[in-house]
């Protein structure tokens, strides 16, 4: 463990995607509501280049990011990579007979808050898996299964959990055989329908297409975002949110639901105009709400996940038939954020999430070296 056996964790943020600043507003909520009798914190700042800042040992909480001081090297006093320090000071920093880890820049776990892209789409994973460092929240595979919208939809039709008609392709096929694409997806989904990039959060690039036209603009609007294109069918529905946290046994939240500002539940409805609404619990009959907890358990087992996501149904207003629309294995986590509201209202507050996810991320790191990786 890191000074006088409290846990040092790692806080990674910022990052390379479109939701840099939406990471910054989870970081400083995170940085204030950890224990720090329990938890020492060092920072970790991604630029929006990719560039990694390691900041000084914190044992009290700042006041705002931007007041956090970051090491600086180079002979302009550019910041420098500690993309490596971080590595190496978990994998090969030596351990001693207490059980504490030995030397600065070593941390007990990692607390990856990096939305979208290059951030909880595997690819950072990746990078705690091959140092071996424990880390909260889903693993490879179920972050990349996260991202991926046609994987995932794959994944849910094999674990059996109802959910919209869909269709997804390739630019390359796009480019191919577009005229066969449309008259598919006219056949097959009608209108109107959701064009969506299938690697992005933030409903960034979705479209909704009501004819032949809009439907092929809607597509290449798309495919400047992500080289893969999902449609949807459109359903009339109310959308409803489920908090689910554990890892081999997790638990469900009280449902709540979304009630958009926007024709749509789109990037300005979540994150500039502040007029869509969240009801916690949500107002559906108590059968309803049993049967989206249980689906939310199987959809998160679906994936593989771990540590903490966030399961959103649609609610189909004609027969009251619930369908999985998706999972965000790091959805948004200040503290007005939909996740830790649900669990709020549940019993769990902020800062026992946070406890909770620090056990679980070194509960799942410590059955993983019982694997025999024939080294």
């Amino acid at each position: 463990m890191g000074t006088g056996q409290k846990i040092r964790v790692g806080l990674v943020y910022g990052g390379r995607s479109g939701e840099h600043e939406v990471s910054l507003q989870t970081a400083l909520a995170v940085l204030k509501a950890f224990d720090y009798d329990k938890y020492e914190l060092i920072p970790y700042y991604i630029t929006k280049e990719g560039r990694w800042r390691s900041g000084s040992l914190l044992a009290s909480p700042p006041d705002a990011v931007a007041e956090l001081q970051f090491e600086k090297t180079g002979e302009a006093g550019e910041t420098g990579s500690s993309l490596i320090p971080l590595m190496q000071g978990m994998s090969e920093t030596a351990v001693s007979e207490a059980g504490r880890r030995e030397g600065i820049g070593s941390v007990d776990v990692v607390f990856p808050l990096l939305h979208g892209t290059f951030g909880e789409d595997g690819t950072i994973q990746g990078l705690f898996e091959m140092a071996n460092l424990p880390y909260v929240g889903a693993g490879v595979l179920a972050s990349s299964v996260g991202m991926d919208k046609a994987a995932m939809k794959t994944m849910f039709a094999a674990a059996g959990l109802p959910q919209v008609g869909y269709r997804a392709f390739t630019r390359f096929h796009w480019n191919k055989e577009r005229e066969a694409l449309l008259d598919g997806i006219e056949q097959n989904i009608g209108y109107p329908s959701f064009v969506k990039p299938a690697n992005l959060g933030s409903s960034v690039g979705v479209s909704k297409a009501r004819n032949r036209e809009e439907l092929a603009a809607a597509v290449e609007e798309a495919l400047r975002f992500d080289r893969k294109v999902i449609v949807e069918e459109f359903v009339d529905a109310r959308e409803i949110e489920v908090a689910v946290l554990g890892n081999d046994e997790p638990r469900a939240s009280v449902a709540g639901e979304i009630v958009s500002s926007n024709e749509f539940y789109d990037y300005k409805a979540k994150y500039i105009d502040g007029k869509s609404a969240m009801i916690i619990p949500a107002e559906i009959p108590v059968e309803t709400a049993q049967a989206v907890r249980e689906m939310a358990v199987r959809a998160f087992l679906a994936i593989d996940g771990s540590g903490l996501c966030r399961a959103d149904f649609f609610l189909r207003k004609s027969d009251g038939a619930l369908l999985i629309n998706e999972v965000n294995t790091l959805p948004g986590f200040t503290p007005f954020s939909m996740y830790p509201l649900l669990w709020q209202e549940t019993g769990v507050s902020y800062r026992e999430l946070l406890d909770t996810l620090i056990e679980l991320a070194l509960a799942r790191h410590a059955e993983k070296q019982l694997i025999d990786y024939g080294g």
